[in-house]
């Protein structure tokens, strides 16, 4: 009987199509995943595979049990997550997550579910939001803490946005070159750090600049919130970043925070998972710490003055 780690291997091959490419996904070189293969053809007593001179690729009734065996890991997976009757999380739950989204308020959800539930392991990946995207839908993630999509998701992946970060600009209080007076001046006439264009975060620091109607001095591109920020600290240049939540700003004495007039643009920071997937009390509790920690703000708001008439 082929072990759940066989069927992985053999999802592995699936998405990336071939023993050499999966090799790197499952740590396991390219002629062990062949007799994986072989022992898993075996057993099911039919041939999953083309075998060419210099290629072996899924055959039809190979791609036919994609599916049904991701159900079958799912399930097990599933079985491995269940409490053991006290009605809390356990298990592993395999995350992609934005390095500043740890910088932000989903460290302070992500360490709140793990204290409430000690048996639960996480394991997070750090990277873009686009490429998490891709791994999720695939399955080689549980959920991804990403931006919001600048684009319409497939049917087979949802996002529920969790919080919300205002773009800013940010200037080094010991520039080392000459610095104007107001916002807009600042923008447009320092060096410009601009976050990496090709990402989604990328694409706000530019709904930005078109709102602010500016042409930036181009100094150099990064993928990074963390070193942008390190850089402009430095006094290099000047930069539109998200403002994350659990970072100081306020008393950063190497930073000014600015906000650019007459410009609200926002990063949407969210949850994306698979309609349907093994994880979905642990992704239904970070929803529900971001749902409550909504309400708790929204209760410490002082209602609305009304005048009475004269």
């Amino acid at each position: 009987m082929s072990s759940i780690r066989t069927l992985k291997i053999f999802l592995a091959v699936a998405r990336q199509g071939t023993f050499a490419a999966a090799a790197s996904d499952v740590g396991l070189t390219a002629a062990a995943i062949g007799l994986q293969m072989n022992a898993l053809e075996h057993a099911l007593g039919q041939v999953l595979f083309d075998r060419g001179k210099r290629s072996v690729v899924l055959n039809p009734r190979g791609r036919t049990l994609v599916e049904p065996i991701e159900d079958l890991v799912h399930r097990w997976e599933a079985l491995l997550a269940a409490d053991e009757g006290d009605g809390r999380l356990a298990g592993v739950v395999v995350m992609g997550a934005l390095v500043s989204s740890l910088m932000g308020a989903f460290a302070d959800a992500l360490w709140a579910v793990k204290h409430a539930n000690p048996r639960l392991d996480v394991k997070l990946f750090a990277g873009l939001s686009s490429d998490f995207a891709t791994r999720v839908s695939r399955g080689e993630l549980d959920a991804a803490i990403v931006t919001q999509p600048p684009h319409a998701l497939p049917a087979s992946l949802v996002w529920t946005s969790l919080y919300v970060e205002p773009m800013v600009l940010i200037v080094p209080r010991a520039p080392r070159f000459t610095i104007a007076g107001h916002a807009i001046e600042i923008l447009a006439g320092a060096p410009f750090i601009r976050f990496d264009r090709s990402t989604w975060t990328g694409r706000l620091v530019d709904e930005v600049l078109s709102r602010c109607d500016v042409r930036v001095n181009e100094g150099m591109e990064l993928n990074s919130v963390e070193a942008i920020v390190e850089i402009v600290r430095q006094g290099f240049g000047v930069s539109v970043v998200p403002k994350l939540a659990n970072v100081t700003w306020s008393r950063d004495r190497s930073l000014r925070v600015l906000r650019l007039p007459n410009v609200e643009v926002q990063r949407h920071v969210g949850l994306l998972e698979r309609s349907g997937h093994a994880r979905e009390r642990f992704t239904g509790a970070i929803k529900q710490y971001f749902a409550t920690r909504s309400r708790r703000r929204a209760s410490r708001v002082p209602a609305p003055r009304i005048k009475p008439r004269a």
